[in-house]
């Protein structure tokens, strides 16, 4: 996996939806970084009482469907100025998936991508997720524009009065949690390719 490190990233604080508390949850950080090759990696890293979180089983490093009805962390990428967007998921689990739309949840054809690579690593209360999506599985974006990306997760907990899933990302504008709000896509990151 990327060292972060090396790259210069900021933290971005994910906040829950008011309409879905998790107390179990203490915080959720995510940031991106633009590796040699183009390709993007994520990091994700939740903060909390991991006993009272589910967690999806180990599972073949696959394409999957429906991750994000349990324990799940998602990038929204699109192309600055354009309706189209990809959404891709990242389950703990080791499972991925993407999905293109071109427009608000206007649904096209799933898009054939070389697998992602996803690492997890969990301690005393903290998880931490990195997915790397290569350049070519992002939309199209030319050297030096910009994509606009969402940055979210979905946990699942247990042992409360109404188990459930309890919704996060950068900015909440809907009285629902509702992910493919454009204006949820609150980064700005810049598309660059690194001489060889």
């Amino acid at each position: 996996m990327p060292d972060f490190a090396a790259f210069q990233t900021l933290r971005h604080a994910l906040l829950p939806h008011p309409a879905t508390p998790a107390p179990m949850v203490g915080a959720i950080d995510a940031d991106i970084a633009t590796l040699a090759d183009g390709s993007l990696a994520f990091r994700y890293r939740l903060r909390g009482d991991m006993a009272r979180l589910r967690m999806p089983a180990a599972a073949a490093p696959e394409r999957g469907d429906l991750l994000w009805q349990h324990t799940c962390f998602e990038a929204f990428v699109g192309r600055a100025g354009d309706a189209g967007y990809r959404e891709f998921n990242f389950s703990p689990s080791g499972r991925w998936a993407a999905y293109d739309f071109g427009a608000y949840r206007q649904r096209l054809a799933d898009p054939t991508l070389a697998a992602l690579r996803i690492t997890m690593r969990t301690t005393d209360g903290r998880l931490e997720l990195e997915a790397v999506v290569p350049l070519p599985s992002l939309p199209f974006v030319a050297d030096g524009e910009a994509w606009e990306i969402g940055l979210t997760a979905v946990v699942e907990a247990v042992n409360t009065v109404n188990d459930g899933l309890s919704y996060w990302a950068l900015r909440h504008s809907a009285p629902r949690p509702d992910f493919h709000l454009r204006d949820g896509f609150a980064l700005r990151h810049p598309c660059r390719s690194f001489p060889e």
